[in-house]
């Protein structure tokens, strides 16, 4: 990169070197991992550090009749025992609900449980001990008696009131909503064609590759607590350990270092790492806690358990007219703290009919308390389910009037010169999108009227393919709107701080977090464009709020865009004060310097001046040789947060071709398509393994993940064996292409891209199911679509 190429910004009257940004550049921290060199929680090693593992209800809701740890606090090597109550006396309970979620409710939730267990797993005690091992045997030595209570695991029970799981809240909603718009009964009796279909989606887990993880190590001589936490928001737990432990938030330290993974598994508060920053407090040294593969199926929050039936109503001509939505979901006995579990449900409201210029919209939505484990946010919240239930109606409503799926879509996709768009019937605002765009690429990437007539010969021979297409949208970037006016300590924007050392290199401290996505590796390459350094002369640091500025961290597809801004206005910031010191240095005009590769350069002829190692020298060794009252300033800090929409949408769409087994059940899938717009691409190929690796979650829902439960609250695959997740020999080539429409709200204009794949992938694979079993007669309308689930359709079992 020896020129820099000059592009207009996507806000007005001001330019940014565009440098890396768009190039396919390895992100530099995978030769570390590759190598071994990663530190994960489990990694660390500290003087005194003990281990704690947790005794679990074995029932789905049992009263504590008898809880009697001293035998197992005389076992070697353990080093205490407690249970809630001890825990409760220096770490206060939690009630997740948000402000701006009218009528929410949860009970009070304890970091272990006190008088009783609500879902199998809870932890009910905690062991201590030198090693993991040593307190795994003491867990056979905890005697407990038990009195099992009724056990609310069906959500229509739930609702109905069979029992109520919390007394004190009257009964077992957590969250509802309602909402119509004006005038549409009046709209719907209009309607020449009403399609309706009733859905079901299993709920499911996100199997990261490290478990969750927490060593904290609390101080007593000066009464800070350092967390090391493998967290997608530690300023978000900072605050928290801080209010719930009754520490300073400034003596409270969280350290974010390599994480094996989140999909929003890590963004949550777990009782049980809250126990363990507790009775690090209550032992007044370091204690570690590392939950294996058995107690993350337990207690990992789970997602997307919803029953929904949809209507559709258009015109003969197929115009759509309007959607009708109600929703039911479970999310277990409490709401997650402090996001709360009542978002996937409002996100499922918000976005049903999300591609399409309908007018008209009614929804209802409940969220019920269960006895099964808690679900909350995970990857790509609540799109999935929107995004299948208005696809799968959609392709229902073509069928109906006899139009080509692809065209029906055409006719009532948003178009793409109707931006601003502000109609939308649940009140969400798009600022600019671009789905016939990417309706065309995909079309044209995929040969879509060559498929369809292979598709047809084949079924001369007796072959069912199927071909399903996904209009999606994608919340990205979230403004205040999302938490911050519910009353929830999450923040909105992001900060970086960026400083030139002595020697030229460029130090790079974002509150965004790396968690295995690249963050690290964008950040480089926005700092080195925007300040005109080579990527070698990076180095970034991000997950520790004793270094970075404060932020909300990595969720909702924000890093990019909004700790991606905050890097590029601190960087565009710092190469104007480093041309302040050059100028100063070389007695110069300052319009007349530029900085390229390392150097500062005469803007108009490129001749090197000075290299920034020099640079720095004079600046932190020799100011005495600048001009008096002249003072440099070479670290320099950028807060960024979206003003004018409460979210940044991305649009795309996706397209499956499965062939179906009728005898069988099973669905090969042959290859997937995506085309997605999330603004400017900034690593092109990180961005297209983040689609592909959020397609292959979606494919995971829509034919294998699901965690299933017995009528007793049990569960019953809770492990590698029975729980089944994609893997390589089942995957199809995924071809991923891109519409650049930048958001005018950043310079950088990037929206998000981590969530697009996951959002749109079982809607379309569920589509190219039943179209592949429509000349049979057959649909499925239940996620996963497994084998056995084909043969019922098919009644063949």
């Amino acid at each position: 990169m020896n020129a820099r190429a000059e592009l207009p910004l996507h806000a007005p009257g001001t330019q940014v070197d565009k440098g890396y940004i768009g190039q396919s550049v390895p992100r530099e921290n995978a030769k570390r991992l590759l190598q071994g060199r990663g530190s994960y929680i489990d990694d660390l090693r500290f003087p005194r550090l003990a281990h704690v593992v947790f005794f679990r209800s074995p029932h789905a809701h049992a009263r504590i009749r008898k809880l009697d740890l001293a035998q197992a606090a005389r076992q070697p090597g353990v080093i205490a025992c407690f249970d809630g109550r001890a825990v409760a006396e220096y770490c206060t309970p939690w009630i997740a609900v948000l402000g701006h979620l009218k009528g929410i409710k949860s009970a009070p939730q304890h970091p272990i449980a006190i008088e009783r267990a609500c879902w199998q797993g809870e932890a009910v005690a905690a062991i201590v001990a030198e090693s993991r091992a040593q307190g795994e045997d003491a867990l056979a030595h905890v005697e407990a008696e038990w009195e099992e209570l009724p056990a609310l695991t069906d959500m229509r029970e739930s609702l109905a009131g069979k029992y109520v799981i919390h007394p004190d809240l009257g009964d077992n909603v957590c969250f509802k909503r309602e909402l119509v718009t004006e005038g549409f009964d009046a709209a719907w009796a209009k309607a020449d064609i009403v399609v309706e279909e009733s859905y079901k989606f299993g709920r499911h887990t996100g199997v990261t590759l490290e478990g969750r993880a927490i060593l904290a190590d609390y101080n007593a001589a000066d009464h800070s607590l350092t967390v090391y936490h493998n967290t997608q928001a530690p300023h978000m737990m900072q605050d928290i350990f801080s209010r719930h432990l009754g520490i300073p938030e400034g003596n409270v330290r969280v350290v974010c270092k390599d994480v094996g993974g989140s999909f929003g598994i890590k963004v949550h508060v777990y009782a049980d790492e809250m126990a363990t920053a507790a009775i690090s407090v209550m032992l007044r040294r370091p204690v570690k806690f590392v939950a294996d593969r058995l107690e993350s199926f337990l207690t990992d929050i789970h997602a997307r358990e919803h029953e929904v039936t949809v209507r559709l109503a258009c015109t003969k001509g197929g115009d759509i007219i309007g959607f009708d939505l109600d929703d039911l979901t479970a999310i277990g006995p409490y709401s997650v703290y402090p996001r709360t579990s009542g978002i996937e449900g409002n996100q499922v409201v918000n976005l049903t009919g999300g591609p399409y210029r309908h007018k008209h919209y009614r929804a209802k939505m409940h969220v019920v308390f269960t006895n099964k484990n808690l679900t909350c946010q995970y990857r790509a919240v609540g799109h999935p389910i929107a995004m299948a239930l208005t696809e799968a109606i959609v392709d229902r409503a073509a069928a109906e009037i006899g139009l080509d799926p692809a065209e029906f879509r055409r006719r009532n996709l948003i178009p793409d010169d109707a931006y601003p768009y502000s109609e939308f019937p649940s009140g969400i605002k798009f600022e600019r999108l671009s789905h016939h765009q990417c309706l065309d690429k995909l079309l044209a990437l995929m040969d879509y009227k060559e498929l369809r007539a292979e598709q047809a010969a084949l079924r001369k021979q007796g072959i069912h393919r199927g071909i399903g297409l996904a209009a999606m949208i994608e919340v990205t970037n979230p403004s205040p709107a999302f938490y911050g006016v519910g009353g929830a300590r999450i923040s909105a924007q992001d900060g970086a701080t960026l400083r030139l050392e002595p020697t030229g290199m460029l130090t790079v401290m974002c509150s965004v977090t790396e968690q295995g996505q690249g963050t690290d590796g964008i950040f480089a390459q926005i700092a080195a464009s925007a300040v005109g350094v080579t990527l070698d002369k990076v180095r970034v640091i991000t997950g520790d709020t004793g270094v970075t500025p404060y932020g909300g961290g990595t969720w909702a597809s924000r890093g990019a865009g909004i700790g991606g801004e905050a890097v590029l206005q601190a960087g565009r910031a710092l190469r104007s004060n480093m041309l302040d010191v050059a100028a100063a240095i070389l007695s110069a005009d300052k319009a007349e310097l530029d900085i390229v590769g390392n150097e500062v350069v005469n803007k108009l002829t490129q001749e090197p001046k000075l290299s920034l190692a020099e640079l720095g020298r004079i600046a932190y060794f020799r100011p005495d040789t600048l001009p008096p009252k002249f003072q440099s300033e070479l670290t320099v800090t950028r807060h960024y947060t979206p003003r004018d929409y409460a979210f940044t949408f991305t649009n795309g769409i996706q397209a499956s071709l499965v062939e179906v087994d009728p005898d069988t059940g099973f669905v090969k899938l042959l290859k997937h398509w995506c085309v997605e717009d999330c603004g400017t691409v900034i690593n092109p190929m990180l961005v297209d393994e983040q689609i592909r690796g959020g397609v292959v979650q979606g494919i995971g829902a829509a034919l294998f993940e699901e965690c299933l439960y017995g009528p007793d609250g049990q569960l019953l695959n809770g492990n590698m064996a029975d729980y089944l997740v994609p893997m390589c020999g089942e995957m199809p080539d995924i071809v991923v292409a891109h519409v650049e429409t930048p958001t005018k709200q950043s310079a950088l204009g990037a929206k998000g891209a981590g969530e697009a794949g996951t959002a749109g992938a079982p809607g379309a694979v569920m589509n190219a199911i039943n179209d592949a079993l429509a000349p049979l007669g057959a649909r499925v309308t239940v996620q996963p679509a497994t084998p056995e689930r084909i043969l019922e359709a098919l009644g063949k079992v």
